[in-house]
């Protein structure tokens, strides 16, 4: 199967409201975020108890999702900020919206 032809998930995780911020690609949302919640997502998100899903994107394909990733982690934290707050106001924790 080729990866590429697959869509990805952008998304940012916090802490708390406006709190340490993490940026991710992943295939599968609801599994990476059930792992951050864990503390099995990545040593960063462990360390800081960043496990809160605060935006999410969908982007095909797969390498899209990953350039727009790596263009997401080089933003200013003040324009992640701002991307979170247009979708996401009170910095509501998404991840029980994904099984819904």
């Amino acid at each position: 199967m080729d990866r590429a032809r697959h869509g990805g998930w952008v998304y940012i995780l916090a802490n708390r409201y406006r709190g340490k911020l993490y940026v991710g690609v992943t295939s599968d949302l609801a599994a990476r975020t059930a792992a951050h919640r864990v503390g099995h997502g990545s040593e960063y998100c462990a360390k800081h108890e960043i496990d809160r899903l605060v935006w999410a994107e969908f982007t095909e394909p797969i390498d899209v999702a990953i350039a727009h990733e790596k263009r997401l982690k080089r933003w200013r934290r003040e324009w992640k900020i701002a991307l979170v707050e247009k979708a996401n106001p009170e910095w509501r924790d998404l991840f029980d919206d994904l099984n819904q």
